[in-house]
């Protein structure tokens, strides 16, 4: 499809502009899908194919860096993504790119660019802009004119709306995402199959009190019907679906299977524009290891990449009790024993693992991860990454980021700090 392109002397305006179609890391900004862009002399903003607001950059002399972005995500943040020097933000994250999020978090990297003035005008102007943009176009090319109407229709307030819609949908905001979403930038579709987690630890941000449950094949598939629905069309611009809540791999094998082949089908991942679909999800110790071996044979020979995210958090005993996590070292080391046999078997899944770290942990904590992710890895590994969690939200330490490089260099599996992002 060739892009229609207008231009005046105060403005330049693509529509239907193709980006890349395949996730990649890559040091310089690349940006992803079909997408629409308008140029002014101060600001680029870029529209998505429903003409939603998804990226934008200011391009006056105040604009932190040229090659850094804005983004705003369906639940409806804007995360500015930073360079952060690229070599120690790629090492501690996996990315070129570091998301600075609106909320709290538990980063140790990162300043607040979002409190800049530059980025300000454009979060909080970017629809003067657009306005402006609408009323000062001359006879535009009907398309474009099209476009502008329909854009300025997506107002401020709309995107809102159209986010507790997504929340609606999902049963409750996304309040963290999987770590291992990276690889698609984060731009997944949250399809909900179950709510709470079969653990209530006491360390936990993002916990439900509500006891683990599972969502019916019919409500499933009413969830599937509504987020085609809601996505439009932009939905060629996603190949990520995100099975919930915090502890999908406890559902029943079958409701798994089922939940990711009709969503693959509903959503035509097939013939999206963005290649090689992706499925992620959370697990827990005894979700893992109860799983039966026919659920990863069957994930493996679907037409998705799948990645599992475990929350294994320590292998020493005081630890877990510290962190009221209710397993047993035990556990732990026949959980990391079955993700490394998992990883080894099926060259289309990919299990991970979260352990948390802060100063305030015993010693024991790490000599015990060591054990782990060194011991018992007799060589580097390229798959089954290990993501470090900061105890603290907003607390830079810089002993604790000396303390994750030093067990980055000591690891023999792809070790990252986890930044927790909601949706």
């Amino acid at each position: 499809m060739t892009a229609t392109i207008f231009t005046d002397e105060h403005h330049k305006i693509c529509l239907d502009k193709p980006g890349a179609d395949t996730y990649i890391k890559i040091s310089y900004p690349l940006k992803y899908g079909r997408y629409s862009e308008i140029e002014t002399r101060d600001a680029v903003l870029q529209f998505n194919l429903n003409h939603e607001i998804v990226r934008a950059r200011g391009k006056d002399s105040k604009w932190i860096q040229p090659t850094e972005w804005l983004k705003r995500s369906m639940g409806n943040d804007w995360v500015y993504y930073s360079t952060g020097g690229y070599t120690g933000v790629f090492e501690a994250t996996g990315e070129y790119y570091l998301p600075n999020l609106p909320y709290p978090t538990n980063s140790l990297l990162g300043g607040k660019p979002l409190k800049e003035p530059s980025v300000m005008r454009i979060t909080h102007h970017w629809y003067d802009i657009l306005q402006a943009v609408k009323a000062q176009c001359n006879r535009p090319h009907p398309a474009v004119q099209s476009f502008l109407e329909q854009a300025v229709a997506n107002t401020p307030k709309i995107l809102e709306q159209k986010a507790q819609q997504l929340f609606d949908i999902a049963d409750g905001r996304i309040t963290v995402m999987p770590p291992d979403a990276r690889h698609v930038d984060y731009d997944i579709i949250p399809l909900t199959i179950s709510h709470g987690c079969i653990y209530k630890c006491k360390f936990c941000r993002v916990k439900t009190n509500a006891p683990f449950s599972m969502a019916s094949e019919t409500e499933i598939l009413s969830k599937i019907a509504r987020l085609k629905k809601l996505y439009g069309n932009d939905l060629v611009n996603y190949n990520g679906l995100f099975l919930g809540e915090h502890d999908a791999l406890n559902a029943h094998a079958g409701l798994i299977l089922f939940a990711a082949d009709s969503a693959f089908k509903a959503f035509d991942f097939k013939n999206a524009y963005m290649k090689g679909a992706r499925l992620f999800m959370f697990g827990s110790v005894d979700s893992l290891l109860k799983a039966p071996p026919y659920l990863f044979e069957k994930l493996n020979a679907l037409d998705y990449r799948t990645h599992i995210n475990i929350g294994l958090e320590s292998a020493n005993q005081e630890t877990l009790d510290r962190i009221g996590k209710p397993i047993t070292t035990d556990q732990v080391l026949r959980a990391f024993d079955k993700m490394q046999q998992i990883n080894g078997q099926y060259d289309r899944i990919e299990i991970t693992a979260n352990f948390i770290m802060d100063d305030t942990l015993p010693k024991a904590h790490y000599t015990t991860f060591l054990s782990l992710v060194r011991d018992k890895v007799p060589r580097p590994r390229d798959k089954g990454s290990i993501y470090l969690s900061p105890l603290r939200i907003n607390a830079p330490s810089r002993s604790v980021l000396f303390q994750f490089n030093e067990l980055k260099r000591l690891s023999h599996l792809p070790t990252y700090l986890y930044i927790i992002q909601r949706l």
